[in-house]
């Protein structure tokens, strides 16, 4: 079947030679191997991981032997019970290497699907990343998520129990707790993926878990409006304390959103001209399981967690530096990064030359006007990009490279963690091939009509709020990353009103850029500009004083205007960034502001559901590494 090529898994049944039993059993001793016997690691600069000997080797992986045959599968409704979907979650085996090497345990979404471009039905299909959901806007689905795992199979990855985590089974390592997101989707808060709203196959329920409609205790039906401009959304796990374990494992894919009346989609490439691309960075086994860090630089206070994970492998949808045949013509490639905690500034190379290219869209759809002439990007974990890349000048067997040259972490680096031009600075290959492809056409001049006008175009704020990032230091580095200096359990602290505009000034203290996403809103930038940190650190501790980060739950933070701290002069967003944001990058020793409207993305007064309802909303750094240690904050819209 076409979908082998991908490294999809078509049917819903353990690979050759294998039982279910013996999967699970397989599973299970992989997941106690990683917590009992992976060897302690050296650090460099503090807060980062080293890998240790004994892994695979990443310059021995053959390179552009995947085969990466076109976008992925698209699941299908189903005629079953009172909902459009049912997708479960439950160990499988994936061949994110290059064959021979071994396959991969890992955890997977599976159901219905079909092939994405002839429409034919695959059956059911199981697959790490899973398959894409294809929505039209303004038309609701309803989706029942199921988790499958074998209660008694521990995380594939030791969980740190000192963390605020979905804990299950007082301190276990299983059974395994899910709640699926859908990260940049307007949608009320019962049905958002709310971290305490996990499940278990077990029956056990967070906090806030809720069902839309009545079902089994090991699952939830969500309701999704799709209400969003057309856009390039994407769904991983985000179960508190554990995001960035369940999403490691495999649990992340596309959620595209279509317009029937859009019109620039007939300007632009599709069917096999138009690929989603989840680029993503691991660390392998010789027997192919994935290596996760299991030593804590601090120890004594969080014994396995580690401020940043970069691996020294890069995959994309779910293949290992795969090669994709490309026909004389023009692509639409929607990139995602969906890794943990690296960055990464893209170059399509000719044999040294750079191919420019057009971006048309980011998080929330498209770009004011198509931003031509790039020659690099920088895309930032929980971001995505709609670009066009044109290969009709290229001859035949010509071969195209997407390199990477970000440091790790962004923007200063490590030795350790930098793109290697041998590895992590290596994403994959285009081959060009003797085939006629999709012609370039001309562009409309505004992609997209709500961000007509002066940018941003959102309404000036009716009210101001100034946040900081700042992170909590230990012997080591980092023990904890926070917003404002708050825990996430603090009460809440952003109220902001139904259908008002907001204006937030993020300040960075911290040394790395971080990666800003609102649950419920997108929004656009105001400006970034440079300021005086550690000027501003020292008044903004002393005003808190005694008290500082992490702050306990009776202490509001002390705001302090970082009007008289900042240097230089504001710089407007670029081009490529006049757009719908509900990620976007902060970097260190700037203030970043956006502007925020409580309201639909396309103007309208209200939304279709009750956005005032419980649980609320977050608002957290998308390094999920962050996010998992306290860099994550409540917000509730009130009326």
């Amino acid at each position: 079947m076409q979908s082998r090529g991908r490294g999809y898994i078509p049917k819903d049944k353990p690979l050759k030679g294998f039982s279910s039993v013996s999967l699970v059993l397989l599973l299970i001793c992989t997941a106690l191997l990683f917590s009992l016997a992976t060897p302690a690691f050296a650090l460099e600069r503090p807060e980062i991981a080293q890998i240790p000997d004994g892994t695979l080797n990443p310059t021995t992986i053959p390179k552009y032997v995947n085969q990466l045959t076109g976008p992925p599968p698209v699941y299908m409704k189903t005629a079953k019970g009172a909902y459009d979907y049912v997708i479960d979650v439950k160990p499988s085996m994936q061949q994110y290497l290059p064959k021979p090497l071994p396959a991969t345990p890992v955890l997977a979404y599976g159901g219905e699907c079909r092939n994405s471009v002839t429409g034919k039905p695959l059956g059911f299909v199981r697959n790490s990343p899973g398959c894409t959901f294809e929505m039209t806007k303004g038309k609701p689905i309803t989706v029942k998520w199921v988790n499958n795992i074998p209660a008694n199979m521990p995380s594939m990855f030791t969980i740190d129990t000192t963390l605020d985590w979905a804990n299950p089974n007082n301190g276990a390592q299983f059974p395994i707790p899910i709640i699926p997101h859908i990260h940049g989707l307007e949608v009320q808060s019962t049905s958002d993926g709310n971290p305490d709203a996990w499940f278990t196959s077990a029956g056990d329920q967070g906090m806030t878990y809720h069902t839309e409609l009545p079902t089994s205790d090991n699952a939830a039906i969500f309701k999704y409006p799709n209400i969003n401009n057309p856009a390039t959304i994407w769904y991983h796990d985000h179960a508190m304390g554990m995001t960035r374990i369940n999403v490691m494992a495999g649990l992340a894919g596309f959620y595209l959103i279509r317009e029937p009346g859009d019109k620039v989609a007939p300007h632009l490439p599709s069917g096999q001209y138009e690929v989603p691309l989840a680029i993503q960075d691991r660390i392998f086994n010789p027997d192919g399981t994935l290596w996760f860090p299991t030593d804590g630089i601090n120890p004594d206070v969080h014994p396995n967690w580690v401020p940043e994970f970069f691996g020294n492998t890069i995959m994309v949808n779910g293949l290992v530096w795969p090669n994709m045949n490309v026909d004389q013509g023009q692509y639409r490639f929607r990139l995602l990064d969906g890794s943990n905690a690296r960055f990464y500034t893209l170059r399509f190379d000719n044999g040294g030359q750079t191919i420019p290219f057009t971006q048309i869209g980011t998080d929330g759809g498209y770009i004011q006007s198509a931003f031509t002439g790039m020659s690099t990007l920088t895309i930032a974990p929980g971001e995505r990009a709609d670009i066009l890349v044109d290969f009709s000048n290229l001859a035949p067997n010509t071969k195209v490279l997407l390199l990477n040259t970000a440091n790790a972490p962004f923007p200063d680096g490590s030795d350790e963690n930098n793109a290697d031009p041998a590895t992590t600075g290596q994403i994959m290959q285009f081959t060009v091939t003797n085939h006629k492809g999709f012609s370039p056409k001309k562009l409309p001049d505004i992609l997209n009509p709500t961000l007509k006008g002066s940018f941003p175009t959102l309404p000036a704020p009716t009210n101001r709020r100034t946040l900081v990032l700042y992170e909590v230091q230990g012997d080591n580095g980092p023990v904890m990353v926070t917003l404002e200096g708050q825990r996430y359990r603090n009460p809440v602290s952003e109220l902001p009103v139904l259908g008002t505009t907001e204006e937030w000034t993020i300040v960075d203290t911290t040394m790395d850029t971080h990666p800003i996403h609102t649950h419920l809103v997108q929004f656009q930038l105001v400006s970034r500009q440079k300021f005086d940190s550690d000027a501003y650190t020292a008044d903004w501790i002393a005003a808190n004083a005694p008290e500082t980060p992490p702050f306990p739950d009776d202490h509001p933070t002390v705001a302090l205007n970082v009007k008289d701290y900042l240097t230089g002069v504001p710089e407007p967003a670029t081009g490529n960034e006049l757009a719908w944001k509900d990620t976007i990058q902060m970097n260190p020793g700037e203030v970043t502001t956006i502007r925020l409207r409580f309201s639909p993305q396309d103007g309208s007064p209200k939304y279709p559901f009750d956005a005032t309802s419980e649980p609320g909303y977050v608002w957290h750094c998308h390094i999920i590494d962050h996010e998992d240690n306290e860099m994550m904050r409540p917000y509730v819209v009130v009326k």
